[in-house]
């Protein structure tokens, strides 16, 4: 069976987030609250969007239009040219779904190990992701359920060559982008930290007429604006959630509402406030719900 292995390039092109400090204890138990990974979640909304893009739509319908003339897998005897296109044009997309999935989410949860561990987990799990799809696909479009003693070579054949493909796209993209991934530039404002406080950044915070600069190695006093301190920050993705925070959305470990604001916690364990005008830009970042 067909299985797209898209979504390894952008593993490959992003990297895996880097692990900070360990989770600190959750806020609490109060039911009121909510708590949030933020990388999952963030994964699976730039997989919904992937999927809505019109370049993506475009790929599975001319994919799925090349299967259906082509007939592969008996296709061809079993299905008259116009139900063997809707079969096509719903399992293509349901196999691209599952694989690009189980990519997007490995690369938002995996530690940064090596790449052939990486992508032989990619590749095993996506192969079953895959296979449990096209099982269930066949079982309602087709009415078509191995036998019990045949299910074995089936979920085989179709996990092995979802995989095959799998890595492959993942060596081919490999040679082309380099082993290393090219990772942006460091946000200037970071250059006037000390070298042994510098390390990723997480997030601003105004403390008389300081901006408190919090990174992965330790926080440091500037004296200095937060808007000039937002300036410098470059293309690293956050935004000022409160007149006196500016935080970088990778570096939120969780989020709870409290009332008709909210509070994020970095992965150092700091929180941080959100303002009621600036709840709208953590539900757009996703990590909180709309």
């Amino acid at each position: 069976m067909p299985f797209t292995g898209i979504g390894v390039r952008d593993l490959l092109r992003y990297g895996l987030p880097e692990r900070c400090s360990p989770p600190k204890p959750a806020f609490g138990s109060n039911k009121d609250r909510f708590v949030s990974d933020a990388r999952p979640q963030s994964a699976l909304r730039e997989w919904r969007d992937h999927l809505r893009h019109p370049a993506t739509l475009v790929a599975m319908g001319a994919v799925a239009l090349i299967l259906a003339l082509i007939g592969p897998y008996g296709t061809s005897d079993l299905l008259r040219p116009l139900p063997r296109f809707g079969y096509w044009a719903l399992i293509v997309p349901a196999t691209y779904g599952a694989g690009s999935l189980v990519v997007t989410w490995l690369r938002a949860v995996l530690p940064p190990w090596p790449f052939a561990l990486r992508m032989g987990l990619a590749g095993v799990t996506t192969g079953l992701a895959v296979a449990g799809v096209v099982l269930g696909v066949n079982a309602l479009a087709l009415g078509f359920v191995p036998a019990p003693d045949a299910l074995p070579g089936f979920v085989g054949n179709v996990a092995g060559v979802a995989m095959v493909v799998t890595l492959a796209i993942a060596y081919v993209t490999r040679q082309h982008t380099g082993a290393t991934p090219v990772r942006p530039a460091p946000p200037t404002i970071l250059q006037r930290v000390p070298l042994e406080k510098r390390g990723a950044l997480l997030a601003l915070s105004v403390e008389d007429h300081y901006v408190k600069v919090h990174t992965s190695n330790g926080t440091e006093m500037l004296l200095m604006r937060l808007s000039d301190a937002m300036r410098e920050v470059g293309d690293l993705r956050g935004a000022q959630v409160h007149r006196s925070h500016w935080v970088a959305f990778n570096a939120v470990r969780a989020a709870r509402r409290d009332g008709d604001r909210a509070i994020l916690t970095l992965t150092t364990g700091t929180d941080i406030p959100v303002s009621r005008a600036n709840m709208s830009k953590v539900k757009e970042a996703g990590l909180l719900p709309r």
